[in-house]
């Protein structure tokens, strides 16, 4: 079984009851579920900008039973590698870094951003949209 690969926008939306929550929830339960420690900054900041405290915030991502994989040297490389591929999309770094770790991982990715479908033959990993 493989493993879910959670970026921001999926977190984001789980946390904030968005369309496709339930599909975040869902996978949640059926698998070990990851987060990049580039894509758990962007959605500590988030949480923070809504009013909650670094402390709250926190709390919040530990609730949620993800697990983090840090972000170093390896990854810098390959994610600075997508970026050709990436451009056209318009893809931040937070977004590239996911797909790299995805790539290092052999995850599957869980992201609200279905223009990432697109990429998954590129770069040979499977990624999920939340939202049809």
């Amino acid at each position: 079984m493989s493993k879910f690969l959670l970026d921001a926008s999926a977190v984001l939306a789980y946390l904030n009851r968005e369309p496709g929550a339930e599909r975040v929830e869902r996978a949640l339960f059926e698998r070990p579920c990851l987060i990049s420690s580039v894509n758990l900054t962007e959605v500590l900041t988030r949480l923070m900008d809504w009013g909650m405290s670094p402390e709250q915030a926190w709390t919040t991502i530990e609730d949620a039973n993800l697990h983090i994989i840090e972000y170093g040297t390896d990854l810098a490389r390959a994610t600075a590698g997508l970026r050709q591929t990436t451009r056209p999309l318009g893809l931040s770094l937070g977004d590239r870094a996911c797909l790299a770790t995805a790539q290092q991982l052999n995850a599957t990715v869980l992201t609200a951003d279905r223009a990432w479908l697109t990429l998954a033959p590129a770069l040979g990993i499977a990624i999920e949209s939340l939202r049809p």
